[in-house]
């Protein structure tokens, strides 16, 4: 029945002519649309036009430069080996300067160099697709939510790379590029700063992830539930409330008590989201520079229990008198 869709079974709308959306003042659209069965399988089947722009064309191209640095850097460390470089890919690193190099602007490049060379070009590449998010929202009348959701997870992004090396004083502490090479550092940085888990803001972080998981979830599945009655075109449903919004609406209140509208579940989501990097970061940021331990901090907070002792105090030995034997 082509009136019934949800995950397994789904329709997919094609107009005869592409859509070329609504006009805008400088239309810089490029490609020729097209119609892709692939995509259509997990969004809309149409393909283009896209609108690249000389911001959009400066972040690829920025990007570019730091991919073929980071990329170009692994394949040197195994010799040029392409075997090796295909089978080790997912261990190789490009590291940060070591810490005598402090905050050196351009340390040796094998030593850090071409990290930091990379980390430039990667940011700016960042910082300029950001700003093309702004202005095409604002170019289309659009509420800038999505640029500022995409600016939280450039604020963990700096902390780690850039805002926290600079207090800290060195490089050293940022992250490398690589697979497994970021997250064995982060699982020396949990370890080094007394478990990460202690950290409230850390806590927070997994809360909001785990809840914004959680929520699209619910909210996915209850419009699949309801797509049979048209539950997909949910803004036509905020201003006209039909079948499909009325039984989505008794569902959530018989199962979870209370209702979230089709409005207010994507601002629940939304917040959720933004809020898991957003702790997250502020997390980073005060590991090292304020709490040197976070087992001790939550000892002293009441938030852990001390370990007990098990075989007593441990004495320094150095601290203890020789004996005098006659």
């Amino acid at each position: 029945m082509a009136y019934y869709q949800n995950i397994i079974t789904q329709v997919q709308v094609r107009p005869i002519e592409p859509e070329h959306g609504v006009p805008v003042a400088v239309d810089a659209r490029w490609g020729t649309p097209f119609h892709s069965y692939l995509m259509g399988l997990i969004g809309n089947a149409q393909v283009g036009p896209i609108y690249i722009g000389y911001l959009g064309a400066l972040s690829f191209a920025c990007g570019l430069i730091a991919f073929e640095i980071i990329g170009l850097n692994m394949w040197a460390s195994v010799n040029w080996d392409p075997i090796q470089f295909v089978r080790q890919l997912p261990w190789l690193a490009l590291e940060p300067p070591r810490p005598q190099y402090g905050l050196r602007i351009l340390p040796p490049l094998n030593e850090g160099g071409w990290w930091l060379i990379a980390g430039f070009f990667l940011t700016a590449s960042i910082l300029l697709w950001w700003v093309r998010l702004y202005r095409r929202a604002a170019a289309l009348g659009l509420g800038k939510h999505v640029p500022w959701a995409f600016a939280s997870a450039i604020w963990l992004y700096l902390v780690l790379g850039f805002i926290r090396p600079i207090m800290m004083g060195s490089w050293s502490e940022a992250v490398p590029f690589g697979i497994f090479p970021h997250l064995d550092w982060t699982a020396a940085f949990s370890l080094r700063y007394g478990n990460l888990f202690y950290n409230p803001f850390h806590m927070l972080s997994i809360v909001f992830l785990y809840g914004s998981t959680l929520l699209f979830a619910m909210h996915g599945g209850t419009i699949l539930a309801v797509s049979r009655y048209g539950g997909e075109r949910e803004i036509d449903q905020i201003v006209d409330r039909g079948t499909a919004t009325e039984r989505a609406a008794l569902f959530w209140r018989w199962t979870m008590g209370f209702n979230a509208t089709m409005e207010s579940v994507h601002r629940w989501a939304w917040w959720f989201a933004v809020l898991t990097t957003l702790t997250g970061g502020i997390g980073i940021l005060l590991t090292g520079t304020v709490v040197d331990n976070w087992y001790l901090w939550a000892v002293k907070h009441g938030v852990a229990p001390s370990y007990p002792q098990v075989y007593g105090p441990i004495v320094d030995p150095s601290s203890v008198a020789p004996s005098v034997h006659p």
